[in-house]
């Protein structure tokens, strides 16, 4: 059941339980799925292309993604995924599919897949970001910061409310 790419399709009640959408149908979800998987890492090459690095010319593990498009695996890595920063941990269901693990902690002893990108020695850590959730809290530390400094953190006196 499992092993097909088809949708299995349950027919509901009704006048409408056969309608199908035309597959030029358009799907308004599409645009989010590749932006979430440009989010994720999930930027490697899609079929029939070979899995190599445009950035390194190494092979990478390409994976099928939810989102329809497929990520580059580090082959043959699996590390504890508390030493991996949030948002570059990747698991791979029993179907092979891949799915980035995001920012939540990982279960203690949990382990997960690395997406080549964070490896790759064609790119540097200012391209590859790792560390994005890091990226915004230092920004908005920078804003407290200038509101300090502005005096807009206390106000002197409490505004009349009447």
């Amino acid at each position: 059941m499992g092993d097909t790419h088809e949708a299995n399709l349950f027919p509901v009640p009704g006048p409408d339980g056969h309608r199908q959408p035309a597959p030029d149908a358009p799907r308004p979800w599409e645009s989010m799925d590749r932006r979430q998987a440009v989010r994720d890492g999930a930027t490697g090459p899609e079929p029939p292309a070979r899995p190599v690095c445009p950035h390194c010319g190494l092979p990478g593990e390409r994976r099928p993604t939810y989102t329809g498009q497929h990520v580059l695996l580090e082959p043959l890595l699996t590390v504890p995924a508390h030493l991996v920063p949030g948002g570059h941990r990747w698991h791979v269901d029993p179907g092979g599919q891949a799915w980035n693990g995001g920012l939540d902690e990982p279960l203690p002893g949990a382990t997960c897949r690395v997406p080549h990108q964070l490896t790759c020695p064609g790119l540097s850590l200012d391209e590859i970001r790792p560390w994005r959730w890091l990226d915004a809290v230092r920004e908005e530390n920078a804003r407290r910061a200038l509101r300090r400094t502005d005096g807009t953190d206390r106000p002197e006196a409490l505004p009349d409310a009447g």
